[in-house]
C-alpha cells in the first residue's frame, strides 16, 4: 500500500507552509512545518543569547527541548510558539541559525523520525532532496521575489506590526541567497518534483492542483495493485 508522504519545498514566501496545511487537512495527514522548527531555535536562541557562532551551545538548546506540533501550530516544552516565531527579528535570523551543520542535523534526524512513523506533508528547504528523498510526491513552489516580498508584507500588516514592503524584499532576497548557498542541504529543487510557480495562482488553485495530482496517483496504485 502506497504510504503518503508529501515533500514540499521551495523559498520563503512562495506560500509553503499555507498549502502544505491545506493539503495535510484534505488527505487527513500529520503537517510539519520544518521552517518553524529553525524558527522556533532562532528565537529561544535570541532570548538566551546564543549566538550563530555557539555551536555548542545550539546544540544542547536542541537536545534539551521537546518540540511537536499540533493542529498546524508548534509546541516547544507544552508552550505554543506559533506567534513568537513570525517576529520580523526571528524572520531577518533565522537562516543564519539554519545553515549551521550541527543544527541541520538534529533537526533533520527528528523530522525524518517523524516521517518514518507518521503519514505526513512536510515544507521545508531541503525535505525532498535530504529529509524525505524516497517521497513519493514532491513539489517545489516558487514565485517572483516581489510577489513573495508582497504576500509576508500583508501578512504581516493584517497582525499590525509595523514594517516597511522594502524592507522585507531586501530580506526575502537575502534569504534566498543564504539558503541557496549554504554548504549543509542548501535550497534546490529535488529532480524528480514538480515545480509550480504560484505568482499568478490563488492559494485554492494551488492546493487543487497539487491534491489532484496526489489523488490520481493513489486512485493509479490501488487500480495497479
Amino acid at each position: 500500500m502506497l504510504k503518503v508522504l508529501v515533500a514540499i519545498d521551495g523559498p520563503a514566501g512562495a506560500g509553503k507552509s499555507t498549502i502544505a496545511k491545506l493539503v495535510a487537512k484534505k488527505f487527513d495527514l500529520m503537517y510539519i512545518d520544518t521552517g518553524a522548527m529553525y524558527r522556533a531555535i532562532t528565537y529561544l536562541a535570541q532570548i538566551r543569547n546564543i549566538p550563530p557562532s555557539n555551536v555548542e551551545g545550539l546544540c544542547n538548546l536542541i537536545n534539551s527541548i521537546s518540540m511537536y506540533f499540533e493542529n498546524g501550530k508548534i509546541i516547544v516544552n507544552g508552550e505554543d510558539l506559533s506567534a513568537e516565531i513570525r517576529d520580523p527579528n526571528v524572520s531577518g535570523n533565522v537562516s543564519l541559525y539554519a545553515s549551521i551543520p550541527e543544527v541541520r542535523t538534529l533537526l533533520v534526524k527528528l523530522q525524518k523520525d517523524l516521517a518514518s512513523e507518521y503519514e505526513v506533508v512536510m515544507d521545508g528547504r531541503d525535505i525532498g532532496t535530504v529529509v524525505m528523498p524516497n517521497a513519493p510526491f514532491k513539489f517545489f513552489l516558487t514565485a517572483t521575489p516581489e510577489i513573495r516580498a508582497d504576500r509576508r508584507y500583508k501578512e504581516l500588516k493584517e497582525k499590525n506590526q509595523q514594517i516597511e514592503y522594502k524592507d522585507i524584499l531586501e530580506e526575502i532576497i537575502k534569504r534566498d541567497y543564504i539558503d541557496s548557498n549554504r554548504q549543509t542541504s542548501p535550497l534546490k529543487k529535488a529532480k524528480d518534483a514538480i515545480e509550480i510557480d504560484t505568482t499568478n495562482y490563488t492559494i485554492e488553485e494551488v492546493v487543487d492542483e497539487i491534491s489532484n495530482l496526489i489523488q490520481n496517483t493513489i486512485i493509479k496504485r490501488r487500480k495497479d495493485s
